[in-house]
């Protein structure tokens, strides 16, 4: 009966432990700046998210596609129903062209790998003509 009991309780405990997750939802994933202009230099964005679960979410990383963008992100637990961000600044310098580029965020969230993604166009500086 002992045995019963306690297998019991330390099922309970357990299935109350593994139900604790935690869910990271962004707004968006994606983000156009539409045309800029090269000589505008780095530009930024932030998506927000929310954790939508019942337990705190950790941001264990994010990373950018190339050595272009810069991301930034809320480096402290995120508690459930709370909201944090990842920030992505693209430096438009010697980058005319479109481009999309992509910031991979790793969380300990349900979906633990979630991917945004930050697109424009930039448009080149004038040419100054030189003097010879």
């Amino acid at each position: 009966m002992k045995k019963l009991l306690f297998f019991s309780v330390f099922a309970m405990i357990f299935s109350l432990v593994s139900a604790q997750e935690a869910v990271i939802e962004f707004k968006e994933k994606e983000f156009d700046f539409g045309t800029i202009k090269e000589e505008d230099g780095t530009v930024t964005t932030t998506f927000e998210f929310k954790n939508t679960g019942n337990a705190p979410l950790i941001i264990n990383g994010v990373s950018a596609s190339c050595g272009c963008t810069t991301p930034d992100w809320s480096k402290e637990p995120i508690a459930p129903g709370a909201t944090g961000f990842v920030k992505a600044s693209y430096n438009t310098t010697n980058r005319p062209g479109p481009f999309r580029k992509s910031v991979t965020v790793r969380s300990n969230a349900t979906e633990p790998t979630i991917t945004l993604f930050i697109a424009g166009d930039v448009t080149p500086k004038p040419k100054v003509e030189g003097n010879n």
